[in-house]
């Protein structure tokens, strides 16, 4: 699988933005509304910027942010160790990222760049090459069609993972009204599953109305027994389709969870 590397243009992908927006028609949907409920729980790295959280082959990867301390590390979620660690350079701020097939997608937040890395016979990590995008980058993750993007507005985009062309757009409603600050993504059972930043709120999406159908509420997730002046958000949701389990997390977070789904 190839990818374009900054040969692929900004303006190429403007144009792609505006192929086709999805939104439902007609009957609000009304989100349920469920209390977060746990599991299991594991010990997390409180150094890690949560950006991106996934799963590939029952392996736990996350992407960190800020500037100077962005990384993509191989995780043993059961204690918090990473097993391998690649840093970023300092002119990157890292967010989201996803596998698809055998090769992972890194996202940066401001610097228009998407990283294509797949790992060597001695599981070390390559780069295939780099893709742009005129937004932001914040959260993303697949449907095993497409790669879906978020940028910290309302709306998500459906990328080519081949050229990350722009396929479609999706505008994502809650109660019937735009949703903004979707964050981290996540491709569970059919359905999106999004952060929505500075909030305690996790919602689902229908990928095919953009509409809301849950919310649920993590308040009160990591208890404030656990927290210190560098505690941030909730961000990070990660599924492991081997078990079908999902795991919680947050920026500079102690503490990784495993969570129970509301269906």
């Amino acid at each position: 699988m190839k990818y374009l590397l900054r040969i692929l243009l900004p303006v190429i992908l403007i144009a792609g933005f505006s192929l086709a927006t999805y939104a439902q028609e007609g009957k609000v949907v009304t989100a349920k509304k469920h209390r977060v409920q746990v599991l299991e729980e594991y010990p997390h790295d409180v150094t890690s910027y949560t950006q991106g959280l996934c799963f590939k082959d029952g392996v736990m990867w996350e992407s960190t942010g800020q500037y100077g301390e962005s990384h993509l590390m191989k995780l043993n979620y059961k204690n918090g160790k990473w097993q391998r660690k690649w840093k970023f350079s300092r002119r990157y701020f890292i967010e989201g990222s996803c596998w698809y097939g055998e090769n992972i997608f890194i996202l940066t937040w401001m610097e228009h760049t998407c990283f294509v890395f797949t790992l060597d016979a001695k599981g070390k990590l390559k780069k295939v090459g780099t893709a742009s995008y005129p937004s932001e980058g914040w959260g993303i993750t697949t449907d095993g069609k497409s790669l879906i993007m978020s940028d910290g507005t309302s709306v998500l985009r459906f990328m080519d993972p081949n050229s990350f062309y722009c396929k479609s757009t999706l505008k994502v409603t809650y109660n019937g009204k735009p949703l903004n600050n979707l964050n981290e993504l996540e491709w569970i059972e059919g359905k999106i599953w999004a952060n929505v930043y500075l909030t305690d709120n996790i919602v689902i999406i229908d990928p095919e109305t953009g509409a809301v159908t849950d919310v649920i509420d993590c308040k009160g997730l990591l208890p404030d027994k656990q927290k210190n002046k560098a505690t941030d958000v909730l961000n990070g949701i990660a599924y492991n389709p081997l078990d079908k389990s999902i795991y919680l997390t947050g920026k500079y977070w102690p503490r990784l969870y495993k969570v129970k789904s509301p269906y």
